[in-house]
């Protein structure tokens, strides 16, 4: 049989398919292959985190609440369509989409609801938002400030990863230069203002999602992380004052030893790109953190419960594997947003990996196995191979313009679409063990009221703020985008003041324009 990263996977595995020196690194040394901490999860677990938001900011705060007091250590926010595209609710384009996949939020009132109750010096909140991440950012420390948390207090992370958008997910507004220099803006800014938060968190997961194998999806994601140091080094930023913030966020499938050896493969790529690269020095710069997300993709809407299976075992993936922190999907999610039930059901998920299993006894338990040890060489063998050839292109950036990584990523789509129609990859209740009697399930709904509910919030809120105020900072927004200084500090002005999301999107939509992508044929 083939891995999905497309080499063949030898039915046993001996001494001689591997180094002698093999599984000899130790933990939280370089190349940190067995992981970026000497006792990883012997001493604590992994974060377990939930990804949740939906409808309104009190409707998510109510799930955030349920969830905090059944365990989770750390949030991780969803935004709905219209907020990721940086469009307030009210818009014409965001008409039936408010509130769908994620909470809406249109300005510091709804961030203020999001997190109300919760005090945010005592938890950790990972925000999914890219080409507007550092507005959501600034509304958060906004939040913050009111509750009297300095940013210094602040632990968390924005995805802000913008390059993966215009390869595999969408959800871009500006052209990739302005959005880079938006990048290495939130770089400058935390590092003054919000020292130990996460200014960004790579992203394979999606192109994962979208169809990338795992030797692509860590060939591209570390393409692109070359290309955020050196945005940053452009913008003249050293690279030990930033690289330690940075982090990642992978996928973890069902195929359990190929995705161990993913994980194992990346972080000890990544430790020799940033020391013989880019020469970084503080330890912290060579260490490749991740978040890891079980693949939403390989949920099933046929016999729904097998998922918790599925669940469960790229769980085990992703903590053999090294992760820091984890969100296991529930497994509805393939047929709407996830019931409290089975959203409880999946952090329990983590907490039986974590007190039950006997995984947190040892670090890195995969060390030494002939076939992983073998397939962590080969998932590296692969992946530096294909980041050669974006490098081929001049840089990250020049490739996704020429539709590179897009187009390997629907080749490898194609190919596993095809085996799982063959019958040559086995889908559980799709292709093989299927059921012609299916449970009835009631899915949690969206109340579409809530469109004219945001609607009519914002109209209030254009009523009640100091307008002239607000046009004033979003005109001295533009300025600063037109010229070189950092434009974080002018946005969060006109966030205090008010200004909506969209506004503040559009008042650089206007200035840097909006992508336009070509296509490849």
């Amino acid at each position: 049989m083939n891995a999905e990263s497309g080499f063949p996977v030898k039915p046993v595995y001996g001494p001689q398919d591997v180094p002698s020196s093999a599984g000899s690194d130790q933990p939280g040394e370089f190349p940190y292959t067995r992981g970026v901490y000497p006792t990883m999860y012997t001493k604590r677990p992994w974060t377990m985190r939930q990804y949740a938001g939906f409808g309104t900011a009190t409707e998510s705060n109510a799930r955030y609440h349920q969830l905090l007091k059944a365990g989770t250590m750390g949030l991780s926010v969803a935004f709905d369509l219209p907020t990721q595209m940086g469009y307030d609710s009210d818009e014409p384009i965001a008409h039936g989409e408010v509130g769908k996949v994620g909470v809406a939020i249109d300005s510091i009132d709804d961030m203020r609801q999001l997190f109300a109750g919760i005090p945010l010096d005592q938890v950790s909140t990972s925000m999914t938002i890219n080409a507007p991440g550092s507005v959501l950012l600034l509304l958060y420390q906004l939040v913050a400030e009111e509750q009297g948390v300095p940013g210094s207090a602040l632990q968390g992370t924005i995805q802000n990863d913008i390059l993966k958008e215009y390869i595999a997910r969408g959800t871009y507004i500006f052209p990739p230069k302005p959005s880079l220099r938006l990048v290495a803006d939130t770089f400058a800014y935390c590092r003054a203002e919000i020292p130990k938060w996460n200014t960004i968190s790579i992203s394979g997961y999606h192109m994962a999602e979208a169809g990338a194998t795992p030797a692509q999806e860590i060939a591209f994601t570390l393409a692109n992380g070359i290309e955020y140091v050196r945005a940053a080094i452009a913008a003249g930023l050293a690279v030990d004052d930033f690289a330690p913030r940075l982090s990642f966020f992978f996928v973890a499938r069902t195929t359990l030893l190929e995705e161990i050896a993913k994980f194992r493969a990346a972080r000890r790529m990544w430790a020799r790109i940033m020391r013989d690269d880019f020469g970084a020095k503080d330890p912290k710069s060579l260490m490749l953190r991740f978040h890891t997300q079980t693949a939403g993709v390989q949920l099933t809407a046929q016999q729904p419960e097998v998922n918790l299976v599925r669940v469960a075992i790229q769980a085990l993936g992703a903590v053999a594997g090294g992760t820091q922190s984890l969100h296991t999907n529930s497994y509805d999610e393939a047929i709407a947003l996830p019931t409290e039930k089975s959203a409880r059901l999946a952090l329990r998920t983590q907490q039986v990996l974590a007190y039950e299993s006997g995984l947190t006894g040892t670090v890195d338990p995969f060390a030494g196995s002939y076939a992983v040890e073998a397939l962590t060489d080969a998932v590296e063998h692969e992946a530096t191979t294909l980041i050669e050839r974006v490098f081929e292109y001049g840089s990250a950036v020049d490739a996704i313009e020429q539709g590179f990584q897009k187009s390997e990523i629907e080749q490898s789509a194609y190919r596993i679409a095809n085996e799982i129609d063959n019958g040559d990859r086995v889908v559980v209740g799709v292709n093989r063990f299927t059921s012609d009697a299916e449970e009835k399930y009631e899915p949690l709904r969206v109340d579409p009221a809530i469109e004219a509910a945001q609607a009519a919030r914002l109209a209030t809120l254009r009523a009640e703020r100091d307008d002239p105020a607000v046009q004033a900072a979003l005109a001295d927004l533009a300025k600063a985008a037109a010229g070189t200084i950092n434009v974080l500090p002018l946005m969060k002005e006109a966030l205090r003041l008010r200004a909506t999301v969209g506004e503040v999107c559009h008042t650089l939509r206007g200035v840097w324009g909006v992508y336009r992508p070509v296509e490849r044929f």
